[in-house]
């Protein structure tokens, strides 16, 4: 069993009022450093890093830079002369942070010199967001923080500048639970110019690949399921199962895959490109300010409705790749082109005004949700460091479920409608008709039809997608708070 620690009681730099500052911070960080020295080899490793400090919420990459800051004979540990200076050098720096936040001097930082620091650095924030931020470091309730309450917050994360504050709780990750792909928040231009950015998407999208290759069974079944409902598809995921496996063997489970993958990349592309595009005319001429949490919202779904519009044509070609028999489309060149030939150009967008709507519902409450578990999140935390990539991963992925089922009727509609195989200059069924057919014939539960399949896929989907993301980060030299790895260790 690991032991608990207690860190900062026995890690706090006595002021300069005590006898002997130097030397009782030096017996301190004595104590500090051989509770982290867990087999006591007179060393610290990452590993033990790692053990010490799990419940402060570090990322693998914040203890690796400060292994690397530190480590001066570059043996990829630290030794307690190592350790000490590290935490002396990282001290002054951070003193010198708390000098400059502390306008009128006084020892200690409010909410307004929070908010003027930040708006110095061009990233514009409220009086009641700049407050949040306080109250995380804030542990004795006097609404402002003094040297010790900023130093232990901060003492064993490589921060340099106010801009890694408000780097806080970024949506810096893609999560990709197989509908609509999260796209990270703001990014800042030194990260847009070093290449970053597309680095971190290509991640993202690898990512996602490997994520809906994984769970494209389960997809299948779900497709299966929304447009067969319960007269032609009956029994349960088993059956399900059993009925693909039976009419196409084990590689028909993985139909209508490839066109899903293969959507990813330019989706992505789009979307972020036009919700950068969106958040520029939203700043009119204030370029630096940040957006409003409903301004965010109104750019995502504006972004996420460009990107469709764009892909919808391969959306319809997922559908039906998905649906088909046996031997009915030799490829996605052949589908298209049946489709083409029988149909015409508009059935490449049918389904597409529920497809549209549904946009809105997912991202306001995929965003709501996600706002409220982050200060859920803080107000049950005050004091520790930043979340953690796990807390992060389970409000994207909780958030983003949240969306999905409230979006889920309209899914269900687009997805009948883009099976429907009509002639060229047939009457097509309208989304108001489509619905009416589905409450009359199945009641309200047909429109949550193939929902259990997609449930069951949120776990899997989002636990690759994060696993892969991590590596595949690793590998292009990514560090997952926002800048390029120094060294990274797989």
């Amino acid at each position: 069993m690991r032991p608990q620690w207690t860190w900062f009681p026995s890690a706090h730099c006595q002021d300069s009022k005590s006898p002997g500052p130097d030397q009782e911070r030096e017996r301190r960080w004595a104590e500090l450093f051989d509770q982290l020295d867990l087999n006591k080899d007179g060393h610290i490793d990452i590993v033990e890093l790692r053990t010490g400090l799990a419940g402060r919420g570090l990322s693998r990459g914040s203890l690796e830079k400060m292994v690397e800051a530190g480590d001066t004979n570059q043996d990829g540990v630290l030794d307690f002369k190592e350790f000490t200076q590290y935490l002396r050098t990282h001290e002054k720096e951070l003193k010198l942070m708390f000098r400059s936040l502390d306008k009128n001097n006084d020892g200690q930082i409010d909410a307004a010199e929070i908010q003027h620091s930040l708006r110095t650095i061009g990233v514009e924030i409220s009086l009641k967001d700049a407050t949040r931020i306080l109250q995380r470091m804030d542990k004795d309730g006097t609404m402002t923080i003094d040297w010790n309450e900023w130093r232990d917050f901060f003492l064993f994360r490589p921060l340099t500048n106010m801009e890694d504050v408000a780097r806080y709780w970024k949506r810096s990750m893609m999560l990709d639970i197989g509908e609509q792909l999260t796209v990270p928040d703001d990014f800042s231009e030194e990260e847009k110019k070093s290449g970053y950015v597309w680095r971190q998407l290509m991640a993202g999208a690898f990512a996602g690949s490997v994520s809906r290759t994984g769970t494209a069974p389960l997809d299948r079944l779900k497709v299966f399921r929304q447009v067969h409902g319960f007269v032609d598809f009956k029994g349960t995921v088993l059956n399900g199962f059993q009925y693909m496996l039976k009419e196409g063997g084990l590689r028909s489970l993985w139909r209508g895959n490839g066109i899903n993958v293969l959507k990813i990349a330019p989706e992505t592309a789009i979307k972020f490109t036009a919700y950068e595009k969106i958040k520029n005319v939203m700043r009119s001429k204030n370029e630096t300010r940040n957006l409003r949490v409903h301004e965010r919202f109104v750019a995502g779904s504006l972004a996420g409705a460009t990107a469709q519009t764009a892909i919808y044509p391969m959306e319809v070609l997922k559908t039906r790749l998905t649906l088909r028999k046996t031997g009915q489309y030799s490829g996605i060149a052949d589908c298209a082109k049946q489709i083409l030939q029988r149909e015409g150009v508009a059935a490449f967008y049918k389904g597409y005004v529920p497809n549209l709507l549904s946009i809105v519902p997912y991202a306001g409450i995929d965003l709501a949700v996600y706002e409220t578990l982050k200060f859920a999140w803080l107000n049950r935390n005050r004091g520790l460091a930043d979340p953690g990539v796990m807390v992060l991963v389970g409000c994207g992925a909780v958030s983003s479920t949240c969306g999905q089922l409230a979006s889920y009727p309209l899914a269900l509609i687009r997805t009948r409608m883009q099976a429907q195989a009509s002639v060229k200059g047939a009457p097509k069924p309208s989304m108001l008709a489509s619905l009416y057919s589905i409450v009359t014939q199945e009641g309200v539960a047909g429109l949550y039809r193939g929902i259990s399949p997609n449930l069951l896929k949120v776990v899997p989907a989002v636990s690759v997608s994060y696993v892969v993301y991590e590596y595949t980060r690793i590998v292009l030299g990514v560090d997952i708070e926002g800048r390029r790895g120094g060294k990274e260790k797989a």
